[in-house]
């Protein structure tokens, strides 16, 4: 074998390594409401995304703009209906629920599976990531650490629930009991990163587990991970 081939098929032989350095979950947010009688379905969507799929992270984000009429969810956020808005404004197709963005970079009805599926796929196989993410917990604490790359974007930190069960009094949901996954209950903004390796060492968030999205200046997703080792 010569020089040449022998380092070729050493570049060959690495690619599968640095693919997997660089992989990431394809993050699906959902926006929705407990007042909103066409949400069951994309919540029940993004409950069955949960389980045991590692290459998605889920989060539900709750809006506030159906808390006027008849039911107020316990769950909503002003940062999620914060969220939602500047997604409409950039997609040019307003709020609604159930939304689903895929990784930042399109909005569908949450409930049209085949839809978010195709979009899902579409996103894993064009996926821009500009740097590895990390994250941990330390003495009650969240470590992140992103790692060096070219690009720049901001460092979210997520917090969320695992599973909410709620029995729902009035609205257009009246009388049903709606159980509902990865209940986002806090987001901010933790640092702005731009290609440098950084640690960043924040409070923990309120819920139960944390995410970590780098968010690229033009709202798409460009960096991803949830909380390793554990919650102890």
């Amino acid at each position: 074998m010569t020089l040449r081939a022998f380092l070729l098929a050493g570049s060959i032989l690495c690619l599968p390594a640095m693919a997997a350095a660089e992989e990431r979950p394809v993050v699906v947010e959902l926006f929705t409401s407990q007042g909103c009688s066409s949400c069951p379905p994309a919540n029940a969507f993004l409950n069955e995304m949960t389980k045991g799929r590692s290459d998605i992270l889920p989060l539900a984000f709750h809006v506030t703009y159906w808390d006027r009429l008849g039911w107020k969810d316990p769950f909503s956020l002003e940062a999620a209906t914060s969220r939602q808005d500047r997604y409409g404004r950039r997609f040019g197709d307003g709020s609604y629920t159930p939304e689903m963005v895929v990784d930042g970079g399109v909005g569908l009805v949450g409930s049209r599976r085949d839809e978010v599926n195709a979009a899902i796929d579409h996103a894993k196989r064009g996926q821009q990531t500009v740097a590895a993410v990390r994250v941990s917990k330390e003495n009650g604490n969240v470590r992140i650490h992103v790692g060096s790359g070219r690009g720049s974007g901001r460092v979210l930190l997520i917090g969320f629930d695992h599973e909410h069960t709620t029995q729902i009094g009035r609205g257009e949901n009246g009388g049903r009991t709606l159980t509902e996954a990865n209940v986002v209950r806090s987001i901010r903004s933790v640092a702005e990163w731009s290609g440098e390796a950084t640690s960043i060492t924040e409070r923990f968030p309120l819920g139960d587990d944390v995410a970590v999205v780098i968010e690229a200046p033009d709202g798409t997703i460009v960096g991803a991970a949830r909380l390793t080792g554990g919650l102890t």
